[in-house]
């Protein structure tokens, strides 16, 4: 497997640049004197496909060699991964099959499917979503594409940090999604080079925390995983993964978070900043609302919102939920 280093990142970013858009930024100037410090969030949301997972994509299948994707691409992913390779597919004209957990949104399967890949459901999660298109991948001719397992995906993701830093230019304390790993090993990777004194936080969802597990010396494959809002960041993570020692090597802390923190960080997107954000990409957000990240005071923290593909049902759900928290966000953000 080829390896990763900085200069990965840019020149990722020449390649992918006239195919998706710089996402913007939001101070959120009441948390921020709440926490004693400054909160920018950078919404991926508002990416091309509603999440950051085109980076990647684009990136991997943009740097086949010539004629090399021409039996086609395949996937697993838990949908927004799999927008990103349709997408990048549709542009080289190849065929894109992704294989997903049968539980995914339907808002991320319509997408797929819009986008013109060839979408296979796999009963029982993400894992094995993942392990029945490794299996066919071995037998095919087909490209595969890894959601996190690769060097190129990796690269596509740290573009992100660099708009990010170029944007807020003081960050010096970042809240990054954590799933396998790629977007916080890219992230990790362009930060720490652009500023080695930033601190990175990975955050997951309590209910399936395979890198928590293994950052803090435990058995990752001894991890259960239940379903979660955060579906974006679930499942078990692939043996081997190159991005289990860049995590370990990047990462300063990963904090986990409830459902419920998830729903009141999705409620509070939608109230303070009218923005729809899926469980997945309020992780970061969550773990700050729920007062479980520490060094705020005096520093200036980016949070990472990572997509905002959710259900309209869901999200409404969500929200009528939450309709009572009005009062609790307006002490959270109080000075």
């Amino acid at each position: 497997m080829k390896t990763i280093d900085f200069d990965n990142i840019p020149a990722a970013r020449g390649r992918i640049a006239s195919h998706i858009v710089q996402t913007p930024v939001t101070r959120d100037e009441a948390l921020g004197q709440q926490l004693g410090g400054e909160v920018w969030f950078k919404w991926e949301n508002r990416q091309t496909t509603g999440a950051f997972k085109l980076r990647g994509a684009l990136n991997k299948i943009l740097s086949l060699p010539s004629g090399s994707a021409f039996q086609g691409v395949l996937a697993a992913s838990s949908g927004n991964h799999g927008q990103g390779v349709a997408l990048a597919a549709q542009m080289l004209g190849v065929h894109a099959t992704i294989y997903v957990p049968d539980d995914t949104p339907r808002k991320k399967l319509q997408g797929m499917a819009q986008l013109g890949a060839e979408v296979v459901t796999v009963p029982g999660g993400y894992g094995a979503a993942e392990e029945t298109a490794l299996a066919v991948a071995r037998d095919s001719d087909a490209v595969w594409v890894s959601a996190y397992n690769d060097p190129d995906i990796i690269a596509g993701a740290g573009t992100l940090a660099l708009e990010w830093l170029e944007q807020v230019p003081a960050l010096r304390l970042l809240l990054v999604p954590t799933g396998g790993g790629g977007l916080i090993s890219g992230v990790g990777l362009a930060a720490k080079t652009l500023k080695p004194g930033i601190r990175l936080f990975g955050v997951q969802a309590v209910t399936s925390a395979a890198l928590h597990a293994d950052f803090y010396g435990g058995d990752m494959n001894a991890v259960t995983h239940h379903p979660t809002l955060a579906d974006g960041l679930a499942g078990p993570v692939e043996e081997g993964s190159i991005t289990i020692p860049l995590v370990r090597q990047l990462v300063d802390e990963i904090l986990l978070v409830s459902e419920t923190e998830i729903e009141r960080a999705m409620a509070y997107a939608y109230r303070i900043h009218g923005e729809v954000i899926e469980g997945a990409g309020a992780v970061g957000l969550a773990a700050l609302l729920a007062g479980k990240v520490p060094y705020t005071t005096g520093h200036v923290v980016g949070v990472l919102v990572s997509g905002g593909n959710v259900d309209s049902e869901r999200h409404t759900e969500i929200l009528t939920r939450h309709s009572g928290d009005e009062a609790w966000f307006s002490e959270v953000r109080r000075s």
